[in-house]
């Protein structure tokens, strides 16, 4: 039996970790380093360290904020925002990241999932999707949620799977710091067509809505969050221990 990951998310803007509702209105929480130091300890699977304005500005990512908190942690590294090269995950990489995270970078440039998973391997490639309810279809939405692409989000993210992507994370602004569980449909139906792992991203207020993930759909691999992590609402140990207590197999 797979065990199911939890990961908590560091949303960086300016040296910062902030935090959203349906990527909107972002407020201070805390310092990087810190925050990532006490999820290692304290039981976190992975940890997924987003640029999150990186992209939008035009910007490589912060390098020297990513080189400490990889230092810092004993657990596998996302990094993801600004990634728009080669150079890009070959930098990031060298900042001690295990895997890169691509998402407008691959919209611009959709040859970027082939070539990275080439020189790196597919584990190294995470296809991350900003998805969002637009006229019944879901949409791929660009730039930290500010662009809509106009494309059709289960076929993007099958297309990037074919290209080589190991992972997708799939981030739904609709469900977004809502704390109303997470977006199950839009999650069940990118389950239907890839057979990589995918993360679900975007809508945890509390224990009971990973139950329901992993329970409703056991082939969603990981359940990553923020605001419940940050502001203590759930502890690692509490949301694993709960986990386990409801027949899923967790690494405790």
């Amino acid at each position: 039996m797979i065990t199911k990951r939890i990961i908590p998310c560091l949303d960086v803007k300016n040296g910062r970790v902030v935090k959203g509702v349906n990527f909107l209105g972002l407020s201070d929480v805390s310092s990087p380093l810190e925050l990532a130091k006490l999820y290692s300890d304290s039981g976190a699977d992975e940890l997924v360290f987003y640029d999150i304005t990186a992209s939008a500005e035009g910007r490589a990512l912060f390098t020297d904020v990513l080189r400490e908190v990889a230092s810092r942690i004993f657990i596998p590294l996302t990094v993801g925002g600004g990634i728009n090269t080669i150079e890009d995950f070959d930098r990031v990489l060298k900042c001690g990241a295990d895997k890169v995270s691509v998402n407008s970078g691959a919209i611009r440039n959709p040859d970027l999932i082939g070539q990275a998973a080439k020189l790196y391997g597919d584990q190294c490639v995470v296809l991350s999707v900003d998805a969002k309810r637009v006229d019944g279809q879901f949409r791929v939405f660009a730039k930290g949620g500010r662009e809509d692409t106009g494309m059709d989000a289960i076929e993007w993210i099958k297309r990037g799977v074919d290209s080589g992507a190991g992972e997708i994370v799939l981030n739904s602004i609709d469900t977004d710091g809502v704390k109303q569980g997470f977006d199950l449909e839009m999650l069940d139906a990118v389950c239907q067509v890839v057979n990589v792992p995918v993360i679900a991203s975007g809508g945890a207020g509390g224990v009971q809505d990973f139950i329901t993930l992993f329970k409703t759909l056991p082939k969603v691999d990981a359940g990553l969050a923020a605001s419940i992590f940050h502001f203590g609402q759930v502890t690692i140990e509490e949301l694993k221990n709960e986990l386990a207590a409801n027949g899923i197999h967790v690494r405790r």
